[in-house]
């Protein structure tokens, strides 16, 4: 199979290098770089040494720059691995070029457009931009640097297509790495992209040392307020028991590599939010959709005061210990969705 991925950052360079290591299966992989000196020094280096150094490209691994519908003309699989506000107009040059699955790893909500009331999941952008193309979404939780490195992971391939499901895993099934198949495309979403938010919470949770106990309760109830969004939006109760909720929750919540749980940790040793993302060199989508999240689940009636605590945080309204005192100040009520 032709698998071209659009973006050489962290991830998309590390899902690049599983499918060339593929050698049971034998993928041709185009790794397609925007800048064109990125390009050029990922060439002459064999190793994206910007974004995920360390690790050698294969032979089967070209690198590619120039007009994104170019670069996937003859692919059998197109994967974007752009931010969330890239996805947009990546999508526009592909809808007249590209007749392979296309599926994307960035996980958010896209702020809002002009005159629209709150920003849009990524599906809900490509049936705005590009409804004719078979697309989805490869989400679950995977830190690049560890994908890179062949350890076991798995992902969860998001579709109502099942030319995508099955494209995703023809590309990337193997060894390493497995590839679980769901349809449910709004609760694979929801999930990869309200666990960020509630990663920068969780930081904070660990940076102010407020225990174990505390940050159990803080991923529990966060879990409910992932929830009850996913559900407004149509999603199904049982996936955020899985791989894109529970399970990238928990690793993004937890793991010392999440860049988002970092930004948490800065902020409760006094960093200002500018200085915490200036130290990340990459990018920690919690802190662009936070207040995207809060905005669709104030549109559709749903409560998430986690998120709403963590946008106030992000704007400088409250400290960090202010946010805790408001979270246990609520009143008492009921456990449940």
């Amino acid at each position: 199979m032709r698998i071209v991925v659009l973006g050489a950052g962290a991830f998309g360079t590390a899902l690049a290098l599983s499918a060339a290591q593929r050698t049971d299966a034998r993928h041709e992989v185009v790794l397609w770089a925007r800048d064109t000196a990125q390009a050029a020094a990922l060439r002459a280096a064999r190793t994206n040494a910007r974004y995920l150094p360390g690790f050698s490209f294969p032979d089967a691994l070209t690198v590619a720059d120039g007009p994104p519908g170019a670069a996937v003309r003859g692919a059998g699989l197109v994967i974007v691995a752009t931010p969330v506000a890239g996805l947009r107009p990546t999508l526009e040059q592909l809808r007249d070029t590209a007749s392979a699955p296309v599926a994307w790893l960035c996980k958010g909500f896209e702020p809002a457009q002009a005159g629209q009331m709150a920003g849009l999941l990524p599906h809900e952008v490509a049936a705005a931009v590009a409804p004719r193309l078979q697309t989805g979404a490869l989400s679950g939780p995977s830190f690049a640097q560890e994908v890179a490195q062949g350890r076991p992971s798995a992902l969860v391939a998001a579709s109502v297509h099942a030319s995508v499901r099955d494209a995703l895993a023809a590309a990337l099934h193997g060894p390493a790495l497995r590839v679980y198949a769901n349809d449910d495309i709004a609760g694979v979403e929801v999930g990869g992209a309200v666990k960020n938010v509630l990663a920068i919470a969780a930081g904070l949770c660990d940076g102010l040392q407020l225990g174990l106990n505390a940050r159990a309760a803080l991923l529990t109830r966060g879990l409910a307020e992932m929830s009850r969004l996913g559900l407004a939006l149509g999603a199904r109760t049982e996936t955020f028991m899985g791989l894109s909720g529970l399970g990238d929750l928990v690793l993004t919540a937890t793991g010392d590599l999440s860049r988002n749980r970092k930004v948490g940790l800065l902020l409760a040793e006094g960093r200002t939010l500018q200085q915490a993302v200036d130290s990340l060199g990459h990018v920690a989508e919690g802190v662009y959709c936070a207040r995207t999240v809060v905005q669709r689940a104030a549109a559709l009636g749903v409560e998430m005061p986690i998120a709403q605590a963590v946008v106030a945080l992000l704007d400088g309204a409250i400290a960090p210990a202010e946010a805790v005192a408001q979270l246990m100040g609520r009143d008492a009520r009921d456990e449940g969705v």
